[in-house]
């Protein structure tokens, strides 16, 4: 945009297309072990992200990709560029983060590296889950995802096994949650509207 449009605040047509254009957001589930209840979290969050009508949200499950451990592949399996062009068509993602160990899963960790430009320049939120919110995961992941050149937003929506799950295992998040998603979603839109623009 050249000064006369920038001081009468005209766009070009490229950038009024970005502009109208809804973003794409992954909700990135971060387990695939057998009786996860990342999928119920997934689809809580989903719920209250379709009712905003401010982008397109889809669930994203490393499961379906049938990634191998790096390290031990030629990099040829179909999931690994599968999982690489479905990263490349996102603006943001949330990541359902469970703590394992005081981090994230290996599940997610391998996910994560078996990508790199993908994941540059686009923005992220994470809700986490465990006997102390997965906080410790989350903080973990943030480091990560720094290293990869995903901006992480403050907002962070932490459940308890004990209050918001019954018996561990039946999803029964507390209404005072909704306020953290949405305001965590808010700061997803506006930072990966904000960074679409460096792609």
């Amino acid at each position: 945009m050249g000064f006369i449009e920038k001081l009468f605040g005209k766009q070009t047509k490229e950038e009024e297309t970005m502009t109208t254009e809804k973003l794409n957001i992954g909700i990135i589930l971060g387990s695939t072990r057998e009786g996860r209840v990342s999928p119920q979290v997934g689809e809580w969050v989903k719920g209250i992200a379709d009712k905003r009508g401010d982008a397109n949200y889809e669930i994203v499950d490393i499961a379906d990709f049938q990634l191998p451990f790096l390290g031990t592949t030629d990099g040829t399996e179909p999931g690994i560029t599968a999982w690489n062009e479905k990263l490349a068509s996102l603006d943001g993602y949330v990541f359902i983060v469970q703590e394992y160990n005081h981090s994230i899963t290996g599940a997610l960790k391998n996910a994560i590296d078996f990508a790199r430009e993908a994941w540059y320049n686009k923005a992220a939120g994470i809700v986490s889950y465990g006997s102390t919110g997965g906080a410790r995961a989350a903080e973990h992941l943030r480091g990560i995802l720094g290293e990869i050149k995903v901006a992480d937003v403050r907002t962070h929506p932490t459940l308890s096994l004990f209050t918001d799950f019954e018996n561990m295992s039946e999803f029964k998040p507390q209404e005072l949650h909704l306020d953290n998603v949405t305001a965590m979603l808010d700061e997803v839109i506006a930072w990966s509207g904000a960074l679409k623009t460096l792609r």
